[in-house]
């Protein structure tokens, strides 16, 4: 996440004003404090069940995607 961050910062040139460079780390640090906890939730979790209910979610959400763009879409 901090090495996407700084090469969009790098790219898009550093011209921030302070308000937005505030804003810009708040984000990265809330970005990067939920991705751990979200990672130490799913190590815990596939340490005690296995993957059915990832391989459930996946089949189910490939039939609604099909479904949106075979008839909706």
């Amino acid at each position: 996440m901090f090495g996407a961050s700084l090469l969009k910062i790098v790219k898009f040139g550093l011209a921030f004003t302070m308000q937005e460079a505030v804003i810009l780390i708040i984000g990265m640090v809330v970005a990067f404090a939920v991705s751990l906890l979200i990672i130490n939730f799913l190590l815990s979790y596939v340490k005690q069940h296995d993957f059915k209910i990832f391989g459930w979610y996946r089949i189910v959400l490939g039939i609604i995607v099909l479904v949106y763009f075979i008839f909706i879409h």
